[in-house]
């Protein structure tokens, strides 16, 4: 029984890096073959979406 238990955490653990690391990974490649305007016309959105004054 502890056996699987350990098995399962471990396999949560292994999941949850390994979908941080795709996220994170695509977000930079995504990034980086992006035009520079649709990056920051992008973050400005974001920006005026959570009320952050960026003028």
């Amino acid at each position: 029984m502890f056996f699987s238990i350990a098995r399962a955490r471990f396999d949560a653990e292994t999941l949850s890096i390994a979908f941080a690391a795709v996220l994170g990974l695509s977000l930079v490649f995504v990034a980086g073959f992006a035009n520079a305007t649709v990056i920051h016309d992008t973050a400005h959105d974001q920006r005026h979406a959570i009320a952050f004054p960026c003028h």
